[in-house]
């Protein structure tokens, strides 16, 4: 037992090493955390933790969308079971996508924490571009030093430009020694580890096996049966290309020596670079151009002819302002083909709060729609209720997080609670969420009463009331109440959970609700908690964490008492978690 940050009394693990992982990983935990729950899973469980790691990644089906969380996992299996990892790329892949292979070389290449630096030094937004971002933000009345004194105008110009030919040389030659600093520190890693050699071989074979069937389809006019290998190898020269010296490794297995008699007179320098440009001419130029990728469009500038219907949903969002500047007419009307239903726009690769951000944005708009229409298919949420948890230490994205999925849970939720959320607070109040567009009804749950504080007891109370001054019958009642929050919940009760519980279940029996005492899903949205407000065993209990959506779908139509584990289990029960098997 310990306390929260609140000074109630919480458990600090469930008591299972593997619902610990599943419960307290969240996409902002620290990587030596991750790692730290994930040894403790594995000497568990380790079927049972290698799926939940492959739970972290998962865009699709029950998963939490937690890329760097699953990047952190994936490099502590490649040094403590490389096998393991290696031998499961095919089924790893399925999880997220194929460009997760290339990053975790990357990352073993030029170290986990190689993103979290580059994001870092990047210049804050307004300091100015590449050439500028080194110095510090000044105001447009502060002057810069005169380094060239006054005199002709056309002196002054030319010594500007003969200043930028030596900062562009200087520039160019850095590139070049970093360059071929990578290409050495790569070539040494694949000859001296061999668990790496191993790791980037199998991946060079699976992107060369996928691209060979590719072209096959390709040659029947299979279209639709091609992979998304062509978008994902890495291209000549491309940033991966430098770290991992991948495309060469992928050409290499797409034309042999032996497949060309002109190879095998060709020193190895020579005959590297020929099989590379032709992998690029003859294999992923004609997929990708076959593959209708956006991205192939914007490059070439060729703006009118790109497939809107063809973009992914994180590309939307990230390249909406490009399509509005670029071809305003006809991402205009692509839009209003979206309204009338002529047309579709992705969302599926989007997290809830992400969508919510940009709430007013009439792409954030359609996307929060097809969102939730999407989830209305799988099913909806038979008399359950929302309390979000805005109090001080949800500052940040858990609040952000907590409000959006608040949100969602109020769409999917059937009458008499559809529409409605309680506030987590000292005196909670029931509200009916107001408004008909994404952003009135966000403007809305963010300017409610919420006292900044959580109190967990009174929120039940608030239900129970509610309910019998309605009249409300036993089939009417809240059935289950989902809790995002980050654990830390204000001291209500000086007794244990299961105390607590009982004393619900007794108030509810006295009110004629006896066998309508809501299950609570506890849904953790702050990495740095490790509060667990009950142990694995606890009933009509569920414990899960993230920032995905997917998780909800665990909810949908379900029926029978929830518990800890039985959610776990539930949420790596999949067929793709089935292929995942252990080798070392």
């Amino acid at each position: 037992m310990g306390l929260t940050e609140n000074l109630s009394p919480t458990f600090i693990s469930s008591g299972d090493s593997c619902l610990d992982f599943f419960f307290q990983v969240v996409s902002d935990t620290a990587a030596e955390t991750v790692a730290e729950l994930l040894s403790a899973a594995w000497a568990q469980e380790a079927a049972t933790a290698l799926k939940l790691a492959c739970n972290l990644r998962g865009v699709r089906g029950t998963g939490k969308s937690d890329r760097d969380g699953f990047y952190t996992a994936a490099l502590w299996l490649h040094r403590h079971h490389p096998k393991t990892l290696a031998l499961n790329l095919l089924a790893i892949a399925d999880f997220g996508y194929l460009k997760d292979l290339p990053e975790i070389l990357h990352r073993l290449i030029a170290g986990a924490d190689v993103r979290a630096k580059a994001k870092a030094a990047r210049p804050p937004r307004g300091c100015g571009g590449r050439r500028f971002g080194r110095y510090p933000c000044r105001r447009r009345s502060e002057k810069l030093p005169r380094t060239i004194k006054a005199g002709a105008r056309e002196e002054r110009i030319a010594a500007d430009l003969a200043r930028g030919k030596i900062l562009s040389a200087q520039a160019a030659e850095i590139r070049q020694t970093k360059r071929t600093e990578m290409a050495i520190r790569a070539i040494e890693r694949h000859t001296r580890d061999p668990d790496y050699r191993f790791l980037h071989d199998r991946v060079a074979d699976f992107f060369a096996e996928l691209l060979a069937a590719d072209l096959r389809h390709l040659s029947a006019g299979d279209v639709v049966k091609i992979s998304l290998a062509a978008k994902w190898c890495p291209s000549i020269d491309s940033s991966y290309d430098r770290s991992t010296l991948l495309c060469e490794a992928v050409a290499r297995r797409a034309f042999p020596r032996s497949s060309d008699p002109n190879y095998l007179s060709l020193s190895d320098a020579h005959y590297a670079y020929r099989v590379r440009d032709r992998l690029r001419r003859e294999v992923l130029v004609p997929l990708r151009r076959a593959m209708e990728f956006p991205e192939v469009y914007m490059s070439a500038g060729q703006w009118s002819i790109l497939p809107y219907s063809r973009v992914a949903s994180v590309a939307m969002k990230n390249c909406k302002k490009h399509f509005t500047k670029h071809d305003r007419e006809r991402f205009t009307q692509y839009l209003d083909d979206v309204k009338k239903g002529k047309a579709k726009i992705a969302a599926g690769a989007l997290l809830p709060h992400e969508i919510v951000a940009d709430s007013g944005d009439e792409v954030a708009e359609l996307q929060w729609k097809r969102m939730v229409e999407d989830l209305s298919k799988i099913g909806s949420l038979r008399n359950c209720i929302a309390v979000c948890d805005v109090s001080g230490s949800m500052n940040g994205t858990p609040m952000e997080v907590s409000v959006a999925l608040g949100l969602l849970i109020s769409e999917l939720s059937e009458e008499p609670w559809k529409g409605r959320v309680i506030t987590f607070s000292e005196s909670p109040m029931l509200h009916r969420i107001e408004g008909e567009s994404l952003l009135e009804k966000t403007r809305f749950v963010r300017t409610m009463d919420w006292g900044m504080n959580t109190n967990f007891q009174k929120m039940f109370d608030k239900i129970l009331e509610v309910a019998v001054a309605g009249r409300l019958p036993a089939e009417g009642m809240v059935r289950r109440v989902f809790a995002f929050s980050d654990m830390e919940f204000d001291m209500a009760s000086p007794n244990p959970w299961e105390t607590d519980y009982e004393a619900i279940r007794r108030k509810f029996e006295e009110s004629g609700y006896g066998e309508a005492v809501p299950e609570v899903v506890f849904w953790n949205v702050r990495g740095t908690s490790t509060s667990t407000p009950v142990v694995s065993t606890q009933k009509g209990v569920a414990l899960v964490s993230g920032f995905s959506k997917n998780i909800v779908k665990l909810f949908l139509d379900g029926d029978g008492q929830v518990s800890p584990r039985k959610v776990m289990d539930s949420a790596i029960s999949g067929r793709e978690y089935e292929k995942l098997v252990l080798h070392d």
